[in-house]
């Protein structure tokens, strides 16, 4: 297949890095897509100094500019999600499917952003003192790190980038190590619109090396990050000296909770699809499924079946519905867990080992486990892999405390036919998102999406809550003088 190289894009030009790294197929070890460079200290500071120049611009060139860069952009993104989504696939493992559907989602982002940048009303009020008016208004913070993982690779960077340019800011994005070839495929889009030089810059290398540096750098006032919870608290920690903004998401655990009185069929439908739905690598996956003991034993039988009804395969290849692991690393990782679960005493009920496909890749078949606590660490620890794990409870009260025993809060579902459990689950849920007859995965890019606990820090990302963290708060006190 064809080789793709890709370099860092630094104000504005192309260029080499300080040595590279292998891009290769998880589907396909044989399959090397090329060789990505990695950015030195030096080239991030001179993307900071352009994008610092080119922020001002940007700013100075009006709203309507903003808007029908953005409109480009996302009609582009959209316009050509098969082929973006085919780059996915090769280099990260989901199935194609899944790689032309987030590629067209990252492209909605930036025209929902281009509407944004014209929504740019402030405020105005009158003063406690007699002849004073009072504008409240906001304005870009500057130049903005972005860091985000190899999961979702265009999505999850365009839903930084897009509000950060629709509310006037530069860019300096560092993408995942394991997914260049489509982080350089959206920057490519952005940089050849009619924008700045520098106006985004990309550079690639180890979150500890790039990504410290960038939190660290002074002429960086903001740090949007997703990934893990450790790496996201020694950022917070770093971000502190320049005083520097975080907007942070990162791990999770979330529980989907099956009621006696669920849509059984409904349940196994939308439970399959949270736990193994992009090989169980996304942050939104339902790992801990919380089942009442009335249905308990039909529903592990169901969901047995579902599971290993999965096509597994190449990502590239028709009907597959779960790829490969991300790479070996994270295969090894998924296995471990395997054995930790069986330490513990849980229960292997199908999946837990790896998977022989028609080429050599880091396949795992979807995994179930029944009999856990939730006191194992299947249960506290986010594992980002095809494994699930099945609680049996007793009553509501049982499930609801459960599902809130855990230090993160991102997503929390029920299934439920009760509308007074679905309220009471609504408003006693301690997750930042929830899903009530849905999967814990899959959201909407115009409303806010966080999580409480150790999975968020900051503001809210996605939709009009973005602007709190991507803009500053002015506010100016007019006063008119003596009309004599």
């Amino acid at each position: 297949m064809t080789q793709i190289e890709t370099r860092n894009l630094i104000a504005g030009d192309w260029v080499d890095g300080a040595n590279t790294i292998a891009n290769v197929n998880p589907s396909d070890v044989s399959d090397l897509l090329g060789h990505h460079a990695q950015a030195s200290a030096a080239q991030l500071d001179d993307a900071v100094a352009a994008a610092k120049d080119a922020q001002r611009k940007w700013w100075a060139a009006g709203i309507q500019k903003r808007h029908d860069v953005l409109m480009a952009i996302g009609t582009e993104m959209m316009a050509r999600a098969e082929e973006i989504g085919a780059i996915i696939s090769r280099e990260e493992g989901k199935p194609l499917a899944e790689g032309k559907g987030e590629t067209y989602r990252a492209g909605q982002f930036f025209t929902y952003y281009a509407a944004e940048a014209l929504r740019q009303i402030g405020d105005q009020a009158e003063s406690v003192r007699p002849g004073i008016e009072i504008d409240v208004r906001r304005e870009p913070i500057g130049v903005v790190g972005i860091i985000s993982p190899w999961n979702f690779p265009v999505a999850t960077p365009s839903w930084k980038i897009a509000p950060a340019l629709a509310f006037g800011n530069a860019v300096i994005w560092k993408p995942a190590n394991l997914t260049p070839a489509s982080a350089a495929a959206v920057a490519d889009i952005v940089n050849r619109q009619e924008i700045p030089k520098g106006l985004l810059s990309m550079l690639a290398g180890p979150g500890a090396e790039i990504g410290q540096l960038m939190v660290e750098h002074p002429g960086i006032k903001a740090i949007s990050f997703t990934g893990s919870v450790s790496v996201g608290r020694g950022i917070a920690a770093a971000a502190v000296s320049n005083m520097t903004k975080v907007q942070m998401e990162m791990g999770s655990k979330n529980p989907m909770i099956i009621m006696d009185d669920a849509d059984m069929d409904l349940a196994v439908a939308h439970s399959c699809n949270a736990a193994f739905g992009a090989t169980g690598q996304k942050c939104t996956a339902a790992s801990r499924l919380i089942v009442h003991e009335a249905v308990h034993d039909a529903f592990v039988e169901k969901l047995s079946a579902a599971a290993q009804a999965l096509k597994i395969g190449h990502a590239l290849d028709e009907g597959t519905q779960i790829g490969p692991a991300v790479s070996e690393g994270q295969l090894k990782g998924n296995l471990d867990y395997v054995d930790i679960a069986k330490a513990e005493g849980a229960e292997l009920i199908c999946g837990g080992g790896r998977v022989a496909c028609r080429t050599e890749g880091f396949y795992m078949a979807p995994t179930l486990f029944a009999g856990t606590r939730n006191d194992m660490r299947v249960n506290r620890e986010e594992m980002f892999a095809p494994i699930t794990c099945v609680i049996k409870v007793g009553s509501y009260g049982e499930a609801l405390a459960t599902a809130n025993d855990t230090e993160f809060g991102l997503t929390a579902g029920i299934m439920t036919q009760s509308l007074a459990r679905a309220t009471h689950f609504r408003a006693n849920a301690t997750a930042g998102t929830l899903m009530v007859n849905l999967p814990t995965a899959g959201t909407d890019y115009h409303v806010p999406f966080g999580g409480r606990g150790s999975s968020s820090f900051g503001p809210r990302e996605q939709g009009q809550y973005a602007v709190e963290f991507y803009t500053s708060v002015k506010t100016t006190y007019l006063s008119g003088g003596n009309p004599a």
